[in-house]
């Protein structure tokens, strides 16, 4: 798990399309998911439903979100 993989989870659990967070991120889409699922293989469980052309956050990915989130904020602002 590395710092970028957790800041690449938190810009698409913003924005839920890999697309628009790929290019947020100025990374390829296909760079963004591999490190979703490298972060999913870590934990052991899924971070994100697909919701038509769209990602969800399901219960995991959400209370992951809430604790993942704050800290990067701490993180950035020191």
């Amino acid at each position: 798990m590395t710092y970028n993989f957790l800041s690449y989870f938190v810009k698409l659990a913003q924005l839920e399309h890999y697309t628009q967070a790929s290019e947020a991120l100025y990374i390829s889409q296909p760079s963004l998911s591999y490190a979703i699922a490298k972060l999913e293989e870590e934990l052991g469980g899924p971070l994100f439903m697909k919701n038509g052309r769209n990602v969800k956050l399901p219960q995991y990915g959400q209370i992951f979100y809430d604790h993942v989130a704050p800290a990067l904020g701490q993180i950035n602002s020191g």
